[in-house]
């Protein structure tokens, strides 16, 4: 009898994780860093958001680049005349497919995270089943300060948009810091400080974001610049 369940547990582990889900296949043309054509069908890969071709991002000094542009070209080296197996979520958005894509077996979205290429949509990623692994995939990525990681963030938009999912977050993850009654968002980045300059708030990246000391009283964390500033904290000038 062990004999015969090691045989089915072994049969269940071969199967690959797309089993019943339709599959398209084939080498990619990029159109953006997180949208695809696959033979004939455009897919946008689930649980992910990537700049826009047009969209800058901020550098940690302050200095403008352009992140679309670089993402789209991230993508296109990494798939270049690569053929990748693409599973349908079964949902749509804007005429696509929302999809998952892997290159040799690896999500190439945790690919486009670690480098800094796309982010992590936290609703999506969580109702596909992938918030565990695009967390890390994210965590990594900002460790490196690759690519949109190496400076603050600009809002997510479009198909991702993650007020909501910030939102929910924080209402999940907030705890009570009991030594100064401190509420403290653990996914949130944003640090709000209270000086002889009044309310700032500093943003991942800036220079004096390290300094801010978390544990004194007054202090805030915030989830986006819209929650801090409608708090009544301003942005660092640096």
């Amino acid at each position: 009898m062990l004999r015969v369940c090691s045989f089915f547990v072994a049969m269940l582990l071969a199967v690959p994780i797309w089993a019943g889900q339709p599959e398209i296949l084939g080498i990619p043309r990029v159109i953006d860093a997180d949208t695809l054509e696959v033979s004939g069908q455009r897919i946008r890969l689930g649980g992910i958001d990537a700049p826009e071709m047009s969209e800058e991002c901020l550098r940690a000094d302050g200095r403008r680049w352009a992140c679309g542009a670089w993402a789209t070209e991230q993508a296109r080296a990494m798939l270049a005349g690569q053929r990748v197996h693409c599973v349908d979520l079964g949902q749509r958005t804007y005429q696509r497919a929302v999809g998952r894509c892997y290159l040799d077996g690896q999500d190439i979205a945790v690919s486009l995270i670690e480098a800094g290429a796309a982010r992590r949509c936290a609703r999506y990623a969580r109702a596909q089943g992938q918030d565990k692994a695009y967390a890390a995939a994210e965590a990594r990525g900002m460790q490196a300060q690759a690519g949109v990681f190496g400076g603050p963030l600009n809002p997510l938009a479009g198909f991702c948009d993650d007020r909501q999912d910030v939102r929910q977050d924080a209402r999940q993850d907030t705890r009570q810091d009991t030594r100064q009654g401190v509420p403290v968002a653990t996914r949130c980045a944003i640090k709000g400080n209270v000086s002889q300059n009044g309310q700032i708030y500093h943003l991942p990246g800036q220079r004096d974001y390290q300094r801010v000391n978390m544990d004194k009283p007054g202090v805030r964390w915030f989830c986006s610049e819209e929650a801090a500033q409608a708090a009544g904290w301003r942005r660092a000038r640096r």
